[in-house]
């Protein structure tokens, strides 16, 4: 038996740079001015379902991405697809993202159950705020965040980025780029704005610009002809989480076995997606967002798995989803220290590890 799964169609051009997670925007503005009139001209209110025999006692949750269908939310169309969120009691609803979306603030007001939300650093901002909101899983281990360079260029490591011109959105200015002028010597006066176009950076070898491993890479070497030089910020000590599974705290306390059953599926469904059978997954991705190719579905996922993305340090242990207190102060601390954050705020207010770092779905890593 099968239950329905209710899907909200967003469309978009994902196949050229656009990948938006808050804090962090490489959406080209052009491409998303013609999502935005594909969006109005298909009707925001389009929805498809997938009906089958409906299971009967399941509760119904409906979960909001940050972007529009990709790889990197695979593990949640997954746990959809395999059946894995009816297996756990759930008929689930993924809500697209979008450039006409905001589904972040779906959440507080009880439109949405659960949301993708984009880093640690919105974590902070929920408590700051006063957002009655907090983080259950953090289903990326390393934020993608990376800034990209021409090869040939004398930049072997990731200090000699400071001889170059980089390209940084204005969310990029006031977050990472903080800490790397604190922490890296990173100037002010090296920076040009990111105007959402890799054109810039393509005509010019002596510039580097933000971006995400698992899209922006793929993109330039379609359009440049070239295999750029990539660094994670991740790997130089910018410690986030990401794409972190945020609830409402009334929902922590009123029903805790609903939220234990939502993060437990998802991170079985995470660990069918790298390592299992993902078409299912892949083929609802595209439902959603037709311009998707599997080409570039593939490619997200090898680059997932490559610099470890969603799988590797505590994960190794606690298996997908982990978080701990350590990690969480160790960062807060060192966006304080930057001035992103505001030292006074009680950050623990924003996360919690009760549903995590219980081993669940260790078993179907594979041995290496």
């Amino acid at each position: 038996m099968h239950s329905s799964a209710t899907i909200i169609p967003a469309l978009g051009n994902r196949a050229m740079l656009a990948y938006c997670r808050g804090y962090f925007c490489t959406a080209s503005r052009s491409k998303a001015a013609t999502m935005r009139k594909k969006l109005i001209y298909a009707g925001l209110a389009l929805a498809l379902t997938i009906t089958a025999a409906v299971g009967q006692g399941l509760d119904k949750v409906t979960f909001g991405t940050n972007w529009v269908a990709q790889g990197e939310h695979g593990g949640f169309y997954q746990a959809l697809a395999d059946g894995t969120f009816r297996k756990h009691g759930l008929d689930v609803t993924i809500l697209p993202g979008g450039p006409n979306a905001n589904n972040r603030i779906l959440l507080p007001v009880g439109k949405i159950d659960f949301f993708m939300s984009a880093n640690s650093l919105q974590t902070f901002d929920a408590v700051e705020q006063n957002v009655p909101t907090v983080a259950v899983a953090a289903i990326f281990q390393k934020d993608p965040q990376i800034l990209i360079a021409h090869p040939g260029q004398g930049i072997e490591k990731f200090e000699d980025l400071k001889k170059l011109t980089l390209f940084v959105s204005k969310e990029g200015i006031t977050s990472y780029y903080q800490w790397l002028k604190a922490d890296f010597g990173f100037k002010d006066s090296q920076v040009k704005p990111y105007t959402f176009n890799p054109q810039p950076f393509l005509a010019d070898k002596r510039t580097a610009m933000q971006g995400y491993v698992t899209s922006e890479p793929y993109a330039i070497e379609k359009q440049g002809g070239f295999k750029p030089t990539i660094f994670l910020i991740a790997d130089q000590g910018f410690d986030a989480y990401s794409t972190l599974i945020e609830t409402r705290r009334d929902l922590v306390e009123r029903r805790p076995g609903l939220v234990q059953r939502f993060v437990d599926a998802s991170i079985i469904g995470w660990y069918n997606y790298l390592y299992g059978d993902n078409n299912s997954a892949n083929r609802l991705i595209k439902v959603h967002n037709p311009e998707m190719t599997d080409e570039l579905l593939a490619y997200s996922i090898a680059a997932m798995k490559e610099y470890g993305i969603v799988d590797s340090g505590d994960t190794l242990k606690f298996g997908i989803g982990a978080m701990t207190d350590a990690r969480m102060q160790a960062f807060f601390d060192k966006m304080s220290r930057v001035g992103v954050v505001k030292a006074r705020i009680d950050y623990r207010k924003g996360y919690t590890t009760q549903f995590v770092n219980k081993g669940v779905g260790l078993d179907l890593r594979p041995r290496r």
